[in-house]
């Protein structure tokens, strides 16, 4: 079956490349209503982000940090990216479900959720915290923009432990005391980021197209 989807895997890339490829995609998609929707697979070089607020205290120390910082245009505080870490950047048409900015969030978060039972790990979400979790342990982290109705950002999904120390760096998403975890940790089977990317590749179309 082909995907009206088109889905991208763009292997180990900087966050600055990938932002100018959003936008690139955003305003080509904003400007021809009915032109193809993308979603890009990829890992980053490793990378701390935080949205446009004026509370950046997530990021502690800022001056300690053991890698770059980029504010960017997404909701929420600071989260790490790096290898060992599957991110999700789906470049849709809003316009075309209801304008529901909530609902590309819900389904965002079902996508990764029903990726974590691929990959044997049970996984869901918590009231009133955005994102995707093991009991009490964040597997995944979302945060999106949104420009004339075209999304842009969209999920880290924690795949190898390699991805999980820089946490320690910084207070993730701001919620103080959060662990977090990854597929690995988790007893996922098979893992690698090019193999979850796989099954997002074959399976993103159903949640993210919906609606």
């Amino acid at each position: 079956m082909e995907h009206d989807l088109s889905i991208r895997w763009l292997g180990l890339a900087s966050y600055e490349d990938v932002l100018a490829e959003q936008e690139r995609l955003v305003s080509e998609l904003a400007t021809h209503p009915g032109g193809q929707e993308t979603l890009l697979l990829l890992e980053h070089t490793p990378v701390f982000t935080i949205g446009r607020s004026p509370n950046q205290t997530s990021l502690r120390d800022h001056g300690a940090l053991p890698h770059p910082v980029h504010v960017t245009n997404r909701g929420g505080q600071a989260t790490y990216h790096g290898p060992g870490q599957l991110v999700g950047y789906p470049i849709l048409d809003l316009r075309r479900r209801g304008q529901d900015l909530h609902k590309h969030l819900r389904a965002l978060e079902t996508l990764v959720v029903e990726t974590c039972a691929a990959f044997g790990v049970q996984a869901g979400t918590r009231e009133g915290l955005t994102g995707v979790w093991v009991e009490d342990r964040k597997i995944a982290s979302i945060g999106v923009g949104v420009r004339r109705w075209i999304s842009m950002h969209g999920f880290a999904l924690n795949v190898t432990v390699d991805c999980l120390v820089a946490f320690s760096h910084i207070t993730p998403c701001g919620i103080d005391g959060v662990q977090m975890t990854c597929l690995e940790a988790e007893g996922g089977d098979g893992i690698s980021v090019r193999t979850v990317a796989d099954w997002v590749t074959a399976n993103a179309q159903f949640e993210l197209l919906a609606g």
